[in-house]
């Protein structure tokens, strides 16, 4: 095949309206504002050849507008260039806003383009981006986390677990972290005899304990079996969460909020967790998420991406280590496939790259478009 080069790349940004506000720990810490809405920023980008991929980020509660306005900025540096270069152009674009830094939103804007990139190359080759970075498995163990929010009654959160389980998921996690923590124990011990004891159960606490309250909460969580504990501490506390990983039996898991390979690559060195739980989408794409992968391996720590399970799928599947994706329907009215769940897992698509396409839905909720280059 002859050498290709973009022509264009269309950025998008995309408000999705929650059908219930969320609330986790921070809402009722008085640290945020129920979730309503999350934005999206969506790169297309189209080739002479006329290939075509798609990728996106996203920005919950602040922060789309500025990710988009970056990106409008910086992605012209693509056109006219071979889309095969991935690496390459990821530092030509992090060279174009360097002033801001490599991590945090000038980063997060980066990954909708890093993300395109991925899939067109996967699309060109007629692979799923699995198979195209090389997969170890075709399913991935899958848990549910958009039915155990806080905003929710623990009967209804029984009720969500109860279907997650009929629809094929392989484990549930809840949310936890209430300024009442004999509160959190009973919505934990109410799942858990939803569920039973076979079925993975994980909390997440949002990063609103202090290092004692985390130690007395995960103490007192051990009876219920947990897979994992998630966030129980600030992003940034390292030393914190090294502790409780030494000190309890139950895992840690973290990393979710992080922003940078920079980042994690401080808490994996600190030996701050069991499982580690990066975003391709805040870290800048598929190229950090995959030297992520290969540290979190070295230490012999296991996987469980969060959010975004279009793009996770198929990361996760290419981890050594039996992994973890999460699962959230919020995303389904922004494409029009669907991913297969069965037997406690996700299935990887047949279909070529990410195996998604934009809904008329998505395309009515875009609120800011401009297309670079020439279509």
């Amino acid at each position: 095949m002859s050498r290709d080069a973009i022509r264009s790349v269309k950025l998008s940004s995309i408000t999705l309206p929650l059908e219930v506000p969320i609330s986790d720990a921070k809402v009722f810490t008085g640290r945020q504002r129920p979730m309503t809405e999350v934005v999206f920023l969506f790169a297309e980008i189209t080739t002479e050849q006329g290939f075509e991929g798609i990728g996106f980020t996203y920005s919950k509660r602040a922060g789309g507008p500025a990710q988009y306005r970056h990106a409008q900025e910086v992605a012209d540096g693509l056109i006219g260039e071979d889309p095969n270069d991935i690496a390459r152009l990821l530092v030509k674009l992090q060279w174009a806003g360097a002033s801001v830094g490599r991590s945090g939103l000038a980063t997060q804007a980066l990954a909708a383009i890093d993300v395109a990139l991925y899939d067109l190359k996967a699309k060109r080759a007629g692979l799923p981006l699995a198979k195209l970075l090389g997969a170890h498995r075709d399913s991935v163990r899958t848990y549910n986390t958009s039915g155990g929010f806080l905003n929710a009654s623990l009967e209804e959160v029984q009720e969500r677990a109860s279907q997650s389980v009929a629809e094929g998921i392989g484990g549930i996690k809840v949310k936890v972290g209430l300024p009442d923590g004999a509160e959190d124990v009973r919505r934990v011990a109410g799942v858990r005899e939803t569920i039973g004891d076979d079925m993975p159960l994980m909390v997440d606490a949002n990063q609103q304990w202090d290092r004692s309250t985390a130690l007395r909460m995960g103490r007192r969580l051990e009876e219920f079996d947990l897979t994992w504990i998630e966030e129980p501490l600030d992003a940034y506390d390292v030393e914190g969460h090294a502790r409780l990983t030494r000190t309890l039996d139950t895992p840690i898991a973290t990393g979710e909020m992080l922003a940078s390979v920079a980042e994690h690559e401080r808490l994996i060195a600190g030996d701050a967790c069991d499982i580690i739980q990066p975003d391709a989408p805040r870290v800048g794409g598929i190229t950090q998420f995959l030297r992520l992968m290969t540290f979190a391996d070295q230490k012999g720590l296991d996987l469980a991406p969060h959010f975004a399970m279009e793009i996770h799928l198929h990361l996760a599947a290419c981890y050594p280590r039996e992994p973890w994706v999460e699962h959230f329907d919020w995303l389904n009215p922004l494409f029009e496939q669907r991913l297969e769940t069965r037997d406690g897992r996700m299935l990887i698509p047949e279909r070529p790259g990410l195996g998604i396409t934009l809904s008329e839905q998505a395309r009515q909720w875009t609120t800011e478009s401009v297309t670079l280059g020439t279509r």
